[in-house]
């Protein structure tokens, strides 16, 4: 993860050396070197991700392409809101540090579990959630793209709703996913008190790149919002349909995905059909988006 850019590029390779020194442990080992297991642990996930990020982040700076518009998924936030120069690596190495015991202590409290829905409108979602209740917590975590939904909980309760679903769409389109943790739902609340407590120490500044956050799916711009917005995000529905929504009525043409992996862009081109997705991860994705848009 990360590594072939941190190789070709000193920017990205000064990122993972800045997240080393925050941290005070070798994060960049575990991004370079795995093993798999262990990136997989959410207090490892959340940092490394962040961290790849920014370092592609830097890069693309470094070769002048630069934002109209950002935005994050879930944990993204944190990288969208360092590109938006409205909190600092440092200072969101330390938060998501924060966030990510945090959640992970949560999830330790009870069996929970997440899973996909594919292909099933969002009011019967809600019908069989409201249904499993009984059962124990579960609601939508994730309104991602048409067709595609996620669900958090109490296991038993997930697990409930998934057989509900398959009996409606398939058992294919309803499936478990390999999380930790029941994540944007509200057994996250101990995580939402923790990250509470910590987050008004923390230097949040106005984007100077319009910033559209996950519960809102709009544009936010006060520092107090923001945070309290972090604070809410651990707990609720993270609406990126509704945010690249946003983003695409404001005329944005191009979108670029940073950092690992390209589900973001999948999710983009469902949404807006005409969007031009790109993304950039290793040095073959850097290269083709440059080209992309500096052709345009």
């Amino acid at each position: 993860m990360g590594l072939e850019l941190a190789r070709a590029y000193p920017a990205a390779r000064a990122a993972f050396d800045e997240a080393d020194e925050v941290l005070n442990r070798r994060l960049s080992e575990l991004c370079f070197q795995g093993p798999a297991e262990a990136l997989k642990q959410t207090e490892n996930t959340q940092l490394a991700v962040l961290t790849c990020s920014i370092a592609v982040l830097r890069v693309v700076q470094e070769l002048g392409i630069t934002p109209r518009v950002v935005a994050g998924h879930s944990l993204g936030e944190y990288s969208a809101l360092v590109a938006a120069n409205a909190l600092g690596f440092r200072d969101a190495l330390e938060l998501v540090q924060y966030r990510s015991r945090f959640m992970a202590e949560a999830s330790g409290r009870q069996a929970c579990a997440m899973a996909a829905i594919l292909g099933l409108d969002e009011d019967t979602l809600d019908d069989y959630c409201a249904e499993a209740q009984s059962v124990g917590v579960v609601q939508v975590a994730n309104y991602n793209c048409p067709g595609q939904l996620i669900i958090s909980g109490d296991a038993a309760a997930v697990e409930t709703v998934v057989a509900r679903g398959a009996e409606k769409v398939g058992a294919k389109r309803c499936r478990l996913l390999p999380v930790s943790g029941a994540f944007h739902s509200a057994l996250m609340e101990p995580a939402a008190i923790q990250l509470r407590s910590v987050i008004s120490v923390f230097d949040f500044q106005a984007p100077r790149t319009e910033f559209v956050a996950n519960v809102t799916g709009s544009y936010v711009f006060a520092p107090d919002e923001i945070r309290q917005l972090l604070v809410t995000q651990v707990t609720n529905p993270v609406k990126w349909e509704k945010s690249i929504r946003t983003i695409g009525d404001s005329g944005v043409s191009h979108v670029v995905e940073l950092g690992p992996g390209k589900v973001l862009c999948g999710m983009v081109r469902r949404i807006l059909d005409d969007a031009i997705c790109l993304n950039v991860e290793d040095v073959r994705s850097l290269e083709k988006t440059v080209e992309v848009i500096r052709s345009n």
